[in-house]
């Protein structure tokens, strides 16, 4: 007969060792993060990445770049998924959690422009603003809709960002429904063409030298915008260039540390939102 080991002495495992659940990672926390062009009310929109994005990080001030909702869409018919609702209740509870949030009104939703300067609860609506940096920089937030008219290829812009655009958009559905079917990830068939077809690469360094060149003749030392869906940080005649992106297509956003240093996510490449994945799928599990 087996007996009970009088002292912890008489058995190797006496008393049971202590099992230490592994810590939760920290929250990235940032002083300021930029987003733009989430177009909800389309079918493109990528609400739950952006949601996914919003609760897994901590930051200070919000600056929602412009055409967080798309009017010109939803005059010809509103599509609307509860994952836009999720979007629109987190942020009235950032505000309400006391985080400014600054929502900079961009083209697709321009019907909020006459209503520049006016705020609920902690939500200011501005047509364009400035942020200052930590590290002490003046930068000018606005969409940059304001700009297209100075570039070189503006009928480009308007069959791309137009019927054009809804055509590439309808072509990229299709196609990453094939590739999940195949077990393949998300790949931005407009973002190839932005990369391979010169004119739209023309037009995009046009656009960029417009934005940079308005904001150095206002004597900002940089600017952050949108637009045109095509995330950046660079350097363009010794201003500071910032484009968050979009949530359609690359689901980016521009964030500032505490020391004012600016960076560039990509969500669907990110670590934290792999984990975050993992950590979902054991749940259901």
């Amino acid at each position: 007969m087996n007996s009970t080991p009088s002292s912890p002495s008489d058995a190797s495992h006496w008393p049971p060792e202590r099992v230490i659940a592994p810590a939760k990672p920290k929250k990235p926390h940032y002083r300021s993060v930029f987003i733009s062009d989430v177009h909800l009310g389309t079918k493109d929109c990528k609400a739950s990445q952006l949601n996914d994005f919003l609760k897994l990080h901590k930051f200070d001030n919000l600056y929602l770049v412009g055409d967080i909702f798309d009017g010109w869409r939803m005059r010809s018919g509103i599509h609307w998924h509860k994952s836009f609702n999720r979007i629109i209740s987190r942020v009235l509870k950032l505000s309400k959690n006391d985080v400014p949030v600054f929502y900079i009104t961009g083209n697709h939703d321009e019907f909020l422009r006459k209503f520049a300067n006016s705020r609920f609860e902690n939500i200011k609506l501005l047509n364009r603003m400035d942020h200052t940096t930590a590290d002490g920089r003046r930068l000018l937030v606005i969409h940059g809709d304001q700009f297209e008219s100075v570039t070189h290829c503006s009928r480009l812009l308007k069959h791309i960002g137009d019927r054009g655009y809804d055509m590439l958009m309808f072509i990229n559905r299709l196609i990453n429904r094939f590739r999940t079917r195949v077990g393949f990830g998300y790949w931005s068939f407009s973002g190839y063409l932005k990369d391979h077809i010169q004119r739209a690469q023309s037009y995009i360094r046009d656009y960029e030298c417009a934005v940079a060149h308005g904001a150095r003749r206002q004597q900002y030392d940089g600017v952050i915008c949108g637009h045109i869906h095509q995330a950046a940080i660079k350097k363009i005649e010794g201003v500071d260039y910032y484009n968050t992106g979009d949530w359609v297509e690359s689901c980016t956003a521009i964030v500032e540390h505490h020391d004012g240093r600016m960076e560039l996510i990509h969500w669907l490449e990110h670590p934290l939102k792999f984990e975050h994945e993992k950590s979902q799928k054991k749940r259901k599990s």
